[in-house]
């Protein structure tokens, strides 16, 4: 039997034993209730696609404990951890275009754009539009 957990950080231990339980078991997705009413559709067609979905607030702690074993095992370059789409985003954005600008190009929603930007600034640790440039001029991304 699950008991409710006292605090915070004791609700965190509860959910990576059920989200480690759950992934360890096959599961494609883990949705919770808070994000239900809004995410319940979507992720019934993303994982009948075969692909992997979770609620926002899982896919955040998800990608923290990811980042923290790759420092853990030292990696050097976190631009390394982009997927070929981040980075075709993170060029768009640092040439100046807007979120709106890059779905226009890449043919994405406007929201999914967002979404990868949050991501990339999480993976590179960025935390502004001038940090986003700034970056990909010292990467030779844009010059």
């Amino acid at each position: 039997m699950l008991q409710v957990p006292a605090n915070r950080r004791q609700a965190l231990e509860v959910l990576d034993r059920l989200l480690a339980t759950g992934l360890a078991a096959g599961a494609k997705g883990y949705l919770l209730k808070d994000s239900a009413d809004v995410d319940l559709h979507r992720a019934v067609e993303v994982v009948a696609q075969g692909k992997p979905f979770f609620s926002p607030a899982i896919a955040d702690t998800l990608l923290e404990d990811y980042m923290r074993q790759l420092q853990q095992r030292g990696l050097q370059d976190s631009y390394d951890l982009l997927t070929e789409r981040e980075k075709e985003i993170l060029q768009l954005l640092a040439e100046g275009k807007s979120n709106k600008d890059v779905a226009g190009i890449l043919n994405l929603s406007p929201n999914t754009v967002e979404t990868h930007r949050t991501r990339i600034m999480q993976k590179l640790d960025l935390h502004s539009t001038a940090d986003i440039v700034l970056y990909a001029v010292r990467k030779g991304i844009i010059s």
